[in-house]
């Protein structure tokens, strides 16, 4: 099991920096550059120019120990859960090039997005379902228990899919904030197939921090390279199918705690602001307030990777007995 980690992290990792190094130069040559809303933080406005897409390093990357590991595993299901994560990876694709291809930051609209990716959620619980690899029956925290859901099961994993896939395209908002957040949510998950002795959801934590680590070198503060809804999304793909490879979908409440934390900041500040003309935050997503109220990006990374770790670590003792 030991092997199989360190082989697909090392792998990963190794990739990932060289496609950065060799594609980076050809992002900005043909000018694959970011913009800026005048919305956003006005010191983000430096910024601007920076390649984008830089998460398809992470996704060729990872590839190859996750192919590997379907040719070797031989196993549908693991080939199912692959398959939604690159599903998100091309919606956040297809949204970045309508960005550059436009050259505008709007991209998709948010009900075209929401509808790829209902669409592509519900497609993977259905395939899962007819595979037989999910059941209506949740693992509960703490207790050592399980609560047969029902039907209501499979609507509330579909939403809890689609906003985590979401709230992680929120954080990636400033210079290595979403890669370092994730390695860290990875790393802890890790501890959990090893644990179950998953081999296949290891082949992915493994892939997955690896290639998180190796697109730090080039997107941790200052960033040379973003990773765009590409990444991101791919991210909330990974992030949701390893925990559903787990058999433990309510880890994410743990894990995920500062992906959530970030939307609904959002969702505070929007709703407070249609209600009462009053903001709560300074900005939204929260890590624009905290910007705005003097800390710096690095600060930033720091602490919400530590809330993630503690949370995490909280999450790994009330599962690890119940997996």
């Amino acid at each position: 099991m030991y092997t199989i980690l360190t082989a697909s992290a090392l792998v990963s990792f190794v990739l990932t920096v060289i496609f950065a190094r060799i594609f980076i130069p050809v992002l900005k040559s043909v000018k694959m550059g970011q913009k800026i809303l005048d919305i956003g933080p006005r010191w983000h406005k430096s910024k601007e120019g920076t390649p984008t897409m830089g998460g398809l390093f992470f996704i060729a990357a990872t590839a190859f120990p996750l192919v590997f590991c379907a040719a070797v595993q031989k196993d549908v299901t693991f080939v199912i859960h692959y398959i939604f994560i690159l599903l998100n990876g091309l919606i956040g694709f297809i949204d970045d090039y309508t960005k550059f291809f436009k050259k505008q930051n709007k991209g998709l609209s948010a009900s075209q997005k929401l509808v790829l990716q209902f669409a592509s959620a519900a497609a993977y619980v259905l395939a899962l379902r007819l595979d037989g690899s999910i059941s209506t029956v949740v693992k509960l925290p703490f207790t050592g228990t399980q609560a047969d859901l029902g039907i209501l099961f499979y609507l509330l994993l579909i939403v809890g899919i689609v906003f985590t896939v979401n709230s992680t395209n929120l954080t990636d908002g400033i210079d290595g904030l979403c890669a370092s957040i994730t390695a860290v949510v990875m790393i802890f998950l890790t501890v959990l197939c090893l644990k179950s002795g998953n081999a296949e959801c290891l082949y992915l934590c493994g892939a997955m921090i690896g290639g998180m680590l190796g697109f730090l070198v080039y997107n941790f503060h200052p960033a040379r390279v973003f990773m765009g809804d590409t990444g991101s999304l791919f991210i909330g793909g990974a992030v949701s199918a390893a925990a559903i490879m787990l058999d433990i979908p309510l880890i994410l409440v743990f894990v995920g705690i500062m992906y959530y934390v970030e939307s609904f900041s959002v969702i505070i500040q929007v709703t407070s602001y249609k209600l009462t003309k009053k903001r709560v935050f300074k900005m939204s997503p929260i890590h624009h307030h905290f910007e705005m109220c003097g800390w710096n990006e690095v600060k930033i990374v720091f602490v919400f990777s530590l809330v993630t770790a503690v949370f995490s670590l909280i999450g790994c003792f009330g599962f690890i007995g119940n997996i």
